[in-house]
């Protein structure tokens, strides 16, 4: 392929453009915030379960607490009705007797079951201590989150800032290349890590970094300054300037 060489030296303008845009989608898939962001909803994640546990054990707690009020209740209502009775002191003497016998058993199971609701509010509160660090955690990491969230999206920006000025510019640059030694170095960057054309420098690839020596120095030397040269190792266009040391 036949190329004037100044199109050829432009190749590396449009080369070095394509680079920053290949360099700017590198950062925009690798900007730290992502692996927060996934950090974050693993974290967050992992407290909403921890949340759900934390609940279940305070909603048991009220259930049983709730159980044990009402038959605190029911003892009081027991309690009533026989302490009604024995202050009317109607009734044979034994009934009497075992109403009184009833009160003192009423009593004990009274203190029994107060005891027993106090002990559970005790664990409830411990629980719910629990349940409101981890919600408390929940808002933290949420806070995190809106604040990598909003790192990211400026970062994101600037990046999109960037990859279109540098569009812009890349645009006429490549139009104004011929189109077949443009379509050549786009195949080739494609196909070689986007690197399509390189300087050749004091003998050296630009694109494989390959000292060239004997016949394949001899070959290049010898081409025409319009032959589009290609390294033999890396295929990649070798654009020869004064610095390339032929």
């Amino acid at each position: 392929m036949k190329a004037d060489p100044k199109d050829q030296r432009r190749l590396l303008d449009l080369q070095a453009i394509d680079t920053g845009l290949a360099q700017l989608a590198h950062r925009r898939r690798t900007l730290p915030e992502h692996a927060e962001l996934e950090a974050q909803a693993r974290e967050l994640s992992a407290l909403e379960d921890e949340r759900v546990r934390a609940q279940v054990a305070v909603d048991d707690l009220d259930r049983d607490i709730a159980r044990l009020e009402r038959d605190v209740e029911q003892v009081r209502i027991r309690k009533d009705r026989d302490q009604a009775r024995l202050t009317v002191g109607s009734g044979p003497a034994r009934e009497l007797e075992a109403l009184q016998h009833e009160l003192v058993s009423l009593n004990r199971r009274q203190t029994e079951l107060e005891d027993a609701e106090l002990e559970l509010m005790e664990q409830r509160e411990t629980a719910q201590g629990v349940l409101d660090g981890i919600e408390q955690r929940i808002t933290a990491t949420r806070q995190r989150r809106a604040e990598t969230e909003e790192r990211r999206n400026q970062n994101l920006a600037e990046i999109t800032k960037e990859e279109e000025f540098k569009a812009g510019a890349r645009q006429p640059l490549a139009a104004d290349l011929p189109a077949d030694l443009l379509t050549l170095y786009d195949k080739i960057r494609e196909t070689s890590g986007g690197l399509g054309a390189a300087l050749m420098q004091g003998g050296r690839c630009g694109g494989c970094r390959l000292d060239l020596y004997g016949a394949d120095r001899a070959r290049i030397r010898a081409a025409a300054p319009d032959e589009v040269v290609r390294c033999e190792e890396c295929r990649r266009i070798m654009v020869r300037t004064a610095e390339s040391g032929l």
